[in-house]
């Protein structure tokens, strides 16, 4: 059958279905098929907290939002194109996203009666006006996957299990994505079960099959690749990201990279990842608790070592003394905290920027540290070098405040020459350094940069004292002294607000806008596609992004008094619109949402809309 090719800008596609039913798979080998074809890409991916949530419930939904196009884009898209429902919680929990004239493709073998009234249908939205308004393609996915594996020596289980892949050949019919990756990807998988490589192959090729055969799909689109830096070019999540560039850390550092960590949602494969890695100096330990991983991290620090750990929310409040440990011993430290909705459990799946007050202030006593957020999946890699550097040279603890949102999100990276990666080596104590040529001065300061000399222990010669009572400038001695406490205390602050950070950028193409946008961490994608709409509009709005959160950037100050409003959009209650007002007096307008999900660009578009009209 001869069918229509039609040429798309763009697409948003997202595939939903029961926890068990493998969106997350499906739309993993989506994206990786897309990024093949050179398409730029953004995704989403959004799961329950459960490891299996009641089957057909609307608590269990899960799914995987892909956004590509032939040019740049920002965000995983603010609505579905395409819905692919596997069951009617699926339907349910989704359809509120769908603008009008979206295509949905439901697997009808799970609209039971049962499954109906799970999630509170009376009758089936397939046989009533529910689904008015939409283009609807009704998909027996079940039946027509047991139908294709009969002849295979696979259980009816097994067989029904397949029907993501069945789903997902249909799909990549249907937008023209190569697939032989996929087939390589599930022999791999799959290689200790040779009926499930066939079975599973069987399936996508049958879903392929039926999208070139059926008269439900008339038209099948191509979406040119886009145009981008020539380079090598990885698919890659932030955890991956943020993993590599801590190994990339050691690597221009020299010294072995120490991962201490007990694992959290979401930032547990940042430990996966980073325990792939040995071959280049990394060493992971699972701890049996946050303290106990964040002391060990310390420990390896004071060895020589590039200290690591990796946590969510509730683990920092856990790590808060150890970081205050390591604020008064001035030890370089890394501590990521990829944040999630709270308070305490709260919703572990779920994104949120609720950590940005502990992070700058969340710790007893003046105990400052420095605090970077990486605004994208890719960015993540660079924001990890840049949180090692500043921990390496300033002998301090660096919170690396990524997000569920750019931790699992994933886009396309170029990799780096690696010759271009900063230089990280540090010179380690290896003589006395008092004026009497035999002394050990521990907290005789670098004049430059404040920091202390890194002494490895059992340096002979070297010998001082360490622990969280205060220390006796230079000497390092126990100290009491009221001036001398001053001066430590102010020191230590000194040496954090002395770091060069790159001054803020401001996008403000036609350098006429009277209204700023400020965002941090992952409101960057959002707030940029918002801006990008309305200037397209004729409407001049600038932005600004802040990736150095302590210290801030040295002419902060000066952008935010340009402008006559600066708006800062949130997903929390205003807490960088806090510290903008109180340290600048800039009556900063908050913009906050804490539902566990990002921003929309619709409505962070509409909102900039009425600001504008009273600036």
């Amino acid at each position: 059958m001869t069918k229509q090719i039609r040429q798309l800008d763009r697409v948003v596609i997202r595939f939903a279905g029961d926890s068990g039913d493998g969106m997350q798979l499906t739309g993993d080998r989506f994206t990786s098929e897309t990024a093949q074809l050179g398409n730029d890409i953004s995704t989403l991916p959004n799961f329950p907290a459960e490891i299996r949530a009641p089957a057909g419930t609307l608590p269990g939904v899960s799914s995987f939002q892909v956004h590509f196009a032939d040019y740049d884009i920002l965000t995983p898209g603010d609505a579905p194109n395409v819905l692919v429902a596997m069951n009617p919680a699926a339907l349910k929990a989704n359809l509120v996203d769908l603008p009008r004239g979206a295509d949905i493709i439901v697997n009808t073998d799970e609209f039971t009666k049962r499954n109906l009234a799970k999630v509170g249908y009376a009758s089936s939205p397939l046989d009533d006006d529910t689904l008015a308004g939409y283009a609807v393609h009704p998909v027996a996915l079940t039946s027509m996957t047991i139908g294709a594996l009969a002849e295979l020596d696979v259980s009816k289980k097994d067989a029904e299990r397949a029907k993501n892949m069945f789903a997902l050949g249909l799909l990549s019919w249907m937008y023209s994505r190569p697939y032989e990756s996929t087939l390589r990807f599930l022999e791999r998988k799959f290689a200790k079960r040779p009926e499930l490589v066939a079975a599973n192959i069987a399936a996508f090729k049958a879903g392929w099959n039926f999208g070139e055969t059926t008269e439900d799909f008339a038209v099948r689109y191509e979406i040119k690749p886009a145009k981008m830096p020539a380079g090598t070019y990885r698919n890659i999540t932030g955890n991956a990201a943020l993993s590599l560039g801590i190994v990339a850390a050691g690597v221009r550092s020299g010294l072995p990279v120490f991962l201490g960590a007990y694992p959290i949602t979401p930032a547990s494969d940042i430990l996966h990842e980073l325990s792939k890695h040995k071959r280049f100096g990394v060493t992971t330990m699972q701890a049996e608790d946050e303290i106990a991983a964040i002391g060990a991290a310390l420990g390896a620090s004071y060895g020589g070592a590039l200290g690591v750990t990796t946590t969510s929310g509730p683990g920092v409040a856990l790590k808060s003394e150890t970081i205050s440990l390591a604020v008064a011993l001035e030890l370089p430290l890394v501590i990521v905290d990829v944040q999630r909705a709270g308070p305490s459990t709260g919703m572990p799946t779920k994104t949120e920027q609720a950590d940005l007050n502990m992070a700058l202030f969340g710790r007893h006593g003046e105990a400052p540290v420095a605090v970077i957020a990486p605004k994208s999946p890719s960015d993540c890699f660079h924001a990890a070098l840049e949180a090692a550097r500043i921990a390496l040279t300033y002998r301090t603890p660096v919170i690396l405040l990524s997000d569920n949102y750019v931790a699992n999100g994933s886009e396309p990276w170029l990799l780096p020459d690696v010759a271009s990666l900063p230089d990280l080596r540090v010179e380690f104590a290896t003589a006395p350094n008092g004026e009497d040529g035999t002394t050990f001065l521990p907290y005789l300061r670098d004049p430059q940069t404040l920091a202390r000399p890194w002494a490895i222990p059992g340096t002979a010669g070297l010998e001082h004292r360490i622990g969280g009572l205060e220390k006796a400038d230079k000497t390092g001695d126990i100290s009491y002294d009221p001036a001398n406490h001053d001066f430590m205390v102010r020191t230590r602050a000194a040496r954090i607000e002395a770091i060069p950070v790159p001054d803020l950028e401001v996008e403000d193409p036609d350098g006429d806008a009277r209204m700023l946008v400020l965002g941090w961490g992952s409101t960057y994608g959002p707030i940029g596609a918002a801006c990008r709409a309305l200037r397209q509009r004729g409407l001049p709005v600038a932005q600004a992004h802040l990736r150095h959160l302590a210290p801030m950037p040295a002419n902060l100050g000066a952008v935010l008094r340009s402008y006559d409003r600066v708006v800062i959009p949130e997903m929390n209650l205003g807490q960088l619109a806090q510290v903008i007002r109180g340290r600048y007096l800039v009556d900063a307008i908050a913009y906050n949402q804490v539902r566990g999900l990002p921003f929309t660009a619709a409505e962070l578009e509409t909102m900039l809309e009425e600001v504008l009209k009273n600036v």
